[in-house]
């Protein structure tokens, strides 16, 4: 029987590469999901409802966070987005490790439902970087860039608030840091005694 998922949350202000990262920690990582979270907003050309995200109506949403059914919910842009409960206790359940990749007030809304969730914090190098990677995306005036400069500064004075901090200088480097991570809460005492509860018992037999 596997032992209980890790329930990992990961934020990071914009332009600092934690999208990237995660996907390529999925590529290279068994047993660990990223959360699909449940969204009012209408589903774009390719989106697939149960895989992007689950679309549901305004009074469905609202119907779910009445009864608590988030860990986390949200406003952005007349729609609102929320990370089902039930589905993330589910995977935890099953042995998976989950991820949500959510924003530092998401993060303080899950760890005061789930204290035992590990937060990790992603931060560019310097400022110098985080604007170059903003400019580099190709899709906002200036004007846009200095405000989501403004808004990254703000959010990132919250990295107090997690567990752990990866710093995404060299791509490689910060995505070994996330494995290091991973792996050193799969192999704590709680999880390694359950998965090998078997072998412990033959070997003091």
């Amino acid at each position: 029987m596997s032992c209980t998922g890790t329930l990992f949350i990961i934020a990071a202000p914009s332009g600092a590469g934690k999208t990237s990262l995660v996907r390529a920690l999925l590529e290279q990582r068994e047993c660990i999901c990223v959360s699909v979270s449940h969204t009012t907003r209408p589903a774009r050309q390719g989106e697939e409802d149960g895989v992007d995200y689950y679309f549901i109506g305004h009074e469905q949403f609202s119907r779910m966070v009445k009864s608590g059914s988030f860990l986390e919910y949200a406003e952005v842009f007349d729609n609102a987005y929320g990370t089902s409960q039930e589905w993330v206790q589910e995977r935890l359940r099953s042995g998976e490790d989950v991820i949500l990749e959510i924003d530092w007030q998401g993060g303080q809304q899950v760890r005061h439902l789930m204290p035992e969730a590990v937060s990790i914090f992603i931060i560019p190098p310097s400022r110098e970087t985080l604007l170059q990677r903003l400019r580099g995306r190709g899709q906002d005036d200036e004007q846009i860039i200095a405000s989501r400069m403004d808004e990254a500064v703000s959010e990132m004075a919250h990295y107090v608030e997690f567990d752990y901090l990866v710093v995404n200088d060299c791509f490689e480097s910060a995505l070994n840091d996330l494995q290091a991570i991973i792996t050193s809460h799969r192999l704590r005492f709680e999880a390694q005694q359950e998965n090998h509860q078997q072998l412990m018992t033959q070997l003091l037999s």
